[in-house]
């Protein structure tokens, strides 16, 4: 395995062309660093990179995500396709943008509280144990709700959807391939998001459902994309009249039948009242001291064999 030390950036950076111009102060200027695919399994001090933007750590074999503490510069970090087992150690990345973590071992999408900047997280594929899904941290998902704009989480076995409500600045949902079943939960969360123009759910069985495309888009003003469909507004518009159409007569029906049974019900409050009033007057004439068992011989109690 490999270590990610400043001699193997040094390496990779062909310094031959700065030999006027010492290592160090030549690192400290690097602001991209592309060391994909190199079989690294752990990060070292790189704290002489602390202008890097975009760091590229991709199809490695890194488990832990350490030593980035140095990195408050950094907007993009790529580290997909690695052995990670959990999101740690990004609170000082407060100026990350877009975070690429799919192809991992990640059952919790946590530990990004402080990344108030960030727009872009890729958590798909995930390899995890048979039978558990995807899980997102309450506190991560708050967080995340005024800057988050793309999600990816694709391929993770996730079956409800329900709590990613909250994230209110969600312009583009990728949850490809998932077990995503309940129409009404995606009408809930796209009529919160009031800012989706994509959202990509190819492979749910919900995708099976009857009138799945239409029922999403009357909840959408904003949708222009279904599962890489382009939604046109004449469409949106013949949905939207049919659901108002619909609406209308289900409330007329609604108040047919209410007017249906208005007069039976009250004819019932009419004999109601007249038994009552008929009692109380047979009970007005009785002498105070029989009153008792007048009431008793009127208790329903006497009528039972």
């Amino acid at each position: 395995m490999v270590r990610l030390t400043l001699d193997l950036i040094a390496k990779r950076l062909s310094h031959k062309n700065h030999k006027e111009e010492p290592l160090a102060q030549h690192l400290r200027k690097i602001t991209h660093l592309n060391v994909s695919d190199k079989s690294i399994d752990t990060i070292d001090d790189l704290s002489l990179c602390r202008n890097l933007n975009v760091l590229y750590l991709y199809d490695n074999q890194i488990r832990q995500i350490h030593n980035l503490n140095f990195a408050s510069n950094l907007t993009h970090l790529y580290l997909q396709n690695n052995c990670i087992l959990c999101i740690e150690n990004l609170t000082s990345l407060t100026k990350l943008e877009k975070l690429y973590l799919g192809g991992n071992y990640i059952t919790v999408v946590e530990g990004l509280e402080k990344l108030e900047e960030l727009r872009e997280l890729h958590v798909e594929s995930q390899r995890l144990p048979l039978g558990e899904k995807l899980l997102f941290d309450p506190r991560t998902l708050c967080s995340l709700a005024k800057s988050l704009s793309v999600l990816n989480i694709g391929n993770n076995n996730i079956d409800e959807i329900k709590q990613l409500a909250v994230l209110e600045n969600i312009s583009h949902l990728i949850a490809v391939d998932n077990q995503l079943q309940q129409i009404k939960d995606l009408e809930f969360v796209v009529n919160k998001w009031t800012k989706l123009s994509r959202m990509d759910l190819n492979g749910n069985p919900v995708c099976q459902k009857p009138k799945y495309r239409d029922k999403l888009i009357v909840q959408s003003k904003t949708l222009e994309s279904l599962d890489g469909k382009e939604i046109k507004e004449m469409e949106r518009q013949f949905l939207m009249n049919w659901k108002a159409s619909k609406d209308s007569r289900k409330k007329s029906k609604e108040e047919s039948m209410m007017n249906e049974h208005a007069p039976y019900s009250n004819f019932c409050n009419l004999r109601v009242t007249s038994w009552m009033k008929a009692r109380l007057r047979g009970i007005e004439k009785i002498n105070p001291v029989q009153m008792p068992l007048k009431l008793l011989s009127h208790h329903p109690f006497n009528n039972l064999p």
